[in-house]
Order: structure tokens, then C-alpha cells, then sequence
């Protein structure tokens, strides 16, 4: 019996030991895993207001000499050539020239922009002191600056001529942690224009400094929603139940598409009344607004009967499903055509169901700032103020970031 007791007690202390090594490689893991990351993200911000630096560099450079087109581009060949011998690749040309954009567009952020401060009093009257004096000064402002993603995002941010979307794509990108491929499609699923089209003026202010707040059911809400992701075809070859295990099957990007706080809860949810089954296509919980969102999917355009349906499910979760502290129920009507007088005539003003087109494809970038004209338009008759939407017609716009 005793040696039982010893041999449990040697086992015991093994799976101890075991244990605990266990738990010692774990967290020296962490630990590295922690700080290569932490590396890499020090790499990324030291390699941006590197770039941001030279950028200011090669303005000020331009600024102090002759501004023929002739001899920046020599300057920033020599300059090229000079710093690829010495330091290896990324120092192309074309890469000198991005840093001086990326500088350009970003020197609101030190202050007073830097050709007003070189032209203070006057090119021609300033002695090599006073333009050292400069230098100096604007190298100590930008040392506040902060940049929050990668060389690799900002490349891709300065193909957007708006200033206003380039700066709610940027908030976005690291708020909800977007990687370049993610910025991409977004940028390409007209993200911006989209959440636009459903807030008014001082709504479209809030994107470009805020990104997208998630206070209200309309804040989550955008026209259409893209589904380009499912690889479907845009001819109605296929069903309901297709579609939806298509959405299931790329939950992540859905999520994405849906926007932030979504967490997913079920799908067919099955309702029984009078001895009559219900089924509803999806259900999603959104943390931010502490809610359910119930959605159901539509192949065809939008009927009274489904936005009565809709609401019947929605009364449902807010009568027998949501806790007393949670908010009411947000029902969501993803259809191929909606009809915006059938949804007014159908539902009492203060429904909170909303019914939102969807889309197999990329949207046009040039249809939707149309559409935004048009509704600024609406707006001015109906004698309220338009959001401040550039009127230059699609076709002339030469928007990279389309």
C-alpha cells in the first residue's frame, strides 16, 4: 500500500513538473511571439516618419532652389542613384516621389504648412541661417507626429484624391485592424460613398475624422451591401438557401461587409406559431449597439408581406429573446430591389427594420458619387443643406482610389 502511495505520489509530481514546464513554454512563447510582433511594429512606424522625413527633406529642397520640372528630376535621380548604392533597394525614383507626396499630404499635421513657413518673408530674402532655422523647427514639430499603420498602407492611401476619404480610410484601417488586402477592398467596395449616402452633411464630416461610430441602428447601415466575396453570379441561377450558405461559408468576409461589433448566433432560426413554422435566415448580436440583429434574404424585390414577416420577428426577440438591459432588436432586409414607398407605407416611422439592397459585384465608384449628387440635390430642394460633395462630373474625375 505504500509503495501504491509513493509510485501515485511520483506520478502526481511528474504531471506537476509537466505541467508547469508546460505552462513556462507557453509564456516564454508569448513573450516572443509579443515581441517580434512589438519589433515589427517599431519597424513599420520608424520606416514611415523615416519616409516622412526624407519626403520633407526633398520639399524643402524644391522649395529653396529652382522649381523647373527638369532639374527635380534630376535631383531626385542623382539622389536615387546615390542612395541605392549605398543603402540597396527602396530608394527607387518612384519611391522618392511617394515620400514627397506622402510629406505633402500630411504636413497639416506638424501645422503651418511648410511652403507658407519657407515663404515667410520671402524665398530670395532669407539667409542660409534662417533657412536652417526652419529646417530645424519643422524637424522638432514633426517629432510629435504619429503614424499608426504601414509604409505599405500609406502607399495605398495616397492613391485617394479626397482628403476627407483618404482620412477615413486611414481611421478605419486602424481602428478595425484592416492588412493592406483588406484596405483594398474596401477602397474597392466604395466603402465611403456607401456609409455616405446614409448621413447628412455634418454625418460625412464625422466619417473623414472619426471613421465609422457605432452609436444608432443607422450608423451600422450601408447602400448596398457588397457580396462580390461569395463568387456568385449575378443572374438569379440560385436560391435563398444558397445564398445564405454562401454568406455562411464566408462568415469572416460578411463580418467584415456588415461591419464592426457583429458577432454571428445562428442561422434558420426556427419560430413556431399557431402550429405554423418560421424560418429566419440569419442571426447576428452586435456588441456595440447590445442588440440582435435579425436578417433575413431576399431574391426578388421587397414585398409588404416580407417587411410584415420582418417585423413579426423582431417583436419576437424584443418580447421573449433580448434581457432588459439589452436594446431593442434592429431587423435587416437584405433584397435584390427595394421599394422605398412600400417600405414607408408599410412600416410605422419609428420601425426599427430596415431594408438595404445587395450586390454580387463591385460597385461603380463614378454611380455612386452620382447617386450622391442626386441625393445632395433632393436635399437642397427640399431646402435642407447638401453635404459638401465635389461637383466635378464622374467622368473627369481621375480618382485613384477607385
Amino acid at each position: 500500500m505504500k509503495k501504491r502511495t509513493t509510485a501515485t505520489k511520483r506520478v502526481s509530481s511528474a504531471k506537476t513538473k509537466a505541467g508547469d514546464l508546460a505552462t513556462l513554454i507557453t509564456e516564454v512563447r508569448d513573450l516572443i511571439q509579443g515581441a517580434r510582433r512589438g519589433v515589427v511594429s517599431v519597424v513599420d512606424t520608424f520606416q514611415v516618419m523615416t519616409n516622412f522625413q526624407i519626403g520633407r527633406r526633398i520639399v524643402e529642397h524644391e522649395q529653396k532652389g529652382t522649381k523647373r520640372a527638369a532639374y527635380g528630376a534630376e535631383v531626385l535621380k542623382e539622389l536615387s542613384a546615390r542612395l541605392t548604392e549605398e543603402f540597396g533597394r527602396g530608394f527607387s525614383v518612384t519611391n522618392l516621389k511617394l515620400m514627397r507626396l506622402f510629406f505633402i499630404e500630411n504636413q497639416h499635421r506638424i501645422g503651418q504648412s511648410v511652403t507658407d513657413q519657407l515663404k515667410l518673408p520671402s524665398q530670395k530674402s532669407q539667409s542660409p541661417s534662417d533657412q536652417l532655422a526652419i529646417s530645424q523647427t519643422l524637424s522638432r514639430k514633426s517629432e510629435g507626429i504619429s503614424f499608426t499603420l504601414s509604409w505599405t498602407h500609406y502607399v495605398e492611401l495616397l492613391g485617394i484624391k479626397d482628403p476627407e476619404e483618404r482620412g477615413f480610410y486611414e481611421i478605419e484601417s486602424a481602428n478595425a485592424g484592416w492588412n493592406v488586402r483588406e484596405l483594398k477592398r474596401q477602397k474597392a467596395s466604395c466603402l465611403y460613398e456607401r456609409l455616405a449616402l446614409s448621413r447628412d452633411k455634418a454625418g460625412i464630416k464625422r466619417l473623414a475624422k472619426e471613421g465609422q461610430m457605432i452609436m444608432r441602428a443607422e450608423d451600422m447601415l450601408k447602400e448596398p451591401l457588397v457580396l462580390e466575396f461569395l463568387g456568385l453570379d449575378e443572374k438569379p441561377r440560385y436560391s435563398e438557401s444558397a445564398l445564405e450558405s454562401a454568406l455562411i461559408t464566408h462568415l469572416e468576409s460578411f463580418l467584415l461587409e456588415l461591419g464592426k461589433g457583429f458577432l454571428f448566433e445562428a442561422r434558420q432560426k426556427r419560430f413556431t406559431f399557431d402550429g405554423d413554422h418560421y424560418f429566419l435566415d440569419l442571426v447576428f448580436y452586435n456588441r456595440l449597439l447590445r442588440c440582435y440583429v435579425v436578417i433575413d434574404l431576399k431574391l426578388e424585390k421587397l414585398t409588404h408581406q416580407d417587411l410584415g414577416q420582418m417585423q413579426m420577428y423582431v417583436n419576437y426577440y424584443d418580447r421573449e429573446v433580448k434581457l432588459a438591459d439589452e436594446n431593442p432588436t434592429i431587423g435587416l432586409l437584405l433584397c435584390k430591389e427595394k421599394k422605398d414607398a412600400i417600405v414607408k407605407l408599410t412600416l410605422p416611422k419609428d420601425a426599427n427594420i430596415h431594408a438595404k439592397e445587395y450586390q454580387l459585384y463591385l460597385p461603380s465608384k463614378e454611380l455612386l458619387r452620382q447617386k450622391l449628387l442626386d441625393w445632395a440635390r433632393e436635399e437642397e430642394i427640399a431646402g435642407k443643406k447638401p453635404p459638401s460633395i465635389s461637383k466635378t462630373p464622374p467622368a473627369k474625375r481621375k480618382d485613384a482610389g477607385r
